[in-house]
């Protein structure tokens, strides 16, 4: 066997080779489950606020309209003076599904009982 040499491979083990092809298929098995997951995540992310909503037991809350120059904090502190203020901005804010602390003139939003009874 003059010129000739064997494979240091052993017997039986093959080399895969991915061509541009099979890289490309490769990465659409990939991406598109990934795509199809975002995708049913960003349609299924406003039932999750509406079901946050729903599970507030009827009664269990009252309402108030916003005035000129009221913040979560103030209507706060002035529906429950005892109370730790961070807590009932809090508690407002879930019950209203805020996503942050600015409120509108005349915006009707709710306050939970424990706090509107507050001495």
């Amino acid at each position: 066997m003059s010129g000739i040499s064997m494979a240091s491979h052993p017997a039986g083990a093959t080399r895969l080779r991915l061509t541009v092809r099979g890289r490309r298929v490769l990465a659409a098995l990939v991406a598109v489950p990934l795509a199809l997951a975002i995708g049913l995540a960003a349609v299924s992310g406003g039932a999750a606020l509406a079901s946050k909503d729903a599970g507030a037991p009827a009664g269990s809350f009252t309402t108030m309209v916003v005035a000129p120059g009221d913040s979560l904090w103030s209507i706060a502190r002035s529906v429950a003076p005892h109370a730790d203020p961070r807590d009932v901005v809090d508690a407002i804010s879930r019950l209203n599904a805020l996503d942050g602390a600015l409120l509108t003139p005349g915006q009707r939003i709710a306050i939970p009982v424990e706090y509107a009874l507050a001495p």
